[in-house]
């Protein structure tokens, strides 16, 4: 009975690597669907916050809290068998997918486009598209398991990482 209670705890914590929070100092991604930005949290604050394009439709980019589960370089378009680095490819330069919808990273993520002028608007099919300069940049920061906050909100960045633990 101890060690059911033990391993509750333990995959509950907030130290656990899965667990439903960052810890304060991670690397932590939060993108607000209502401006169309995304920010990078480490080393307890806001690094950056760059543009970017979102679904369509307010229900095609899922909101909630989810975990980087995939990462590749020169991603592959299996859409329309386009493969990577191929100037027509719409993934850009990079994929960085989560587990949004119970997927397993390769349905959702973060990626470049070659579209520059999508960035902005709600253009997408629920991903979150960034300029390739932007995710290239970002790519070597967020590691497998950082936690990536999708929300439609007026607080700042700022407030969502006290909020969500990932600024002390």
């Amino acid at each position: 009975m101890k060690g059911l209670i033990f391993a509750i705890l333990l995959v509950v914590s907030p130290i656990w690597p899965l667990g439903a929070n960052p810890l304060p100092g991670d690397p932590f991604l939060i993108i607000n669907k209502k401006t169309n930005e995304v920010a990078f949290i480490n080393e307890n604050r806001v690094q950056t916050v760059v543009g970017a394009a979102t679904g369509k439709t307010g229900e095609m980019t899922p909101e909630g809290l989810f975990t980087v589960t995939v990462k590749a370089i020169d991603p592959y378009y299996r859409k329309k068998d386009i493969p990577g680095g191929d100037p027509r490819n719409p993934l850009g330069k990079r994929w960085i997918g989560f587990n949004a919808r119970d997927t397993d990273g390769r349905t959702y993520g973060i990626h470049g486009t070659n579209d520059p002028s999508s960035i902005g608007k709600y253009i997408s099919q629920g991903c979150i598209r960034l300029q390739n300069e932007a995710v290239e940049s970002l790519y070597d920061y967020i590691p497998l398991g950082t936690k990536i906050l999708v929300i439609t909100t007026d607080k700042s960045f700022q407030q969502l990482a006290i909020e969500y633990g990932a600024i002390k």
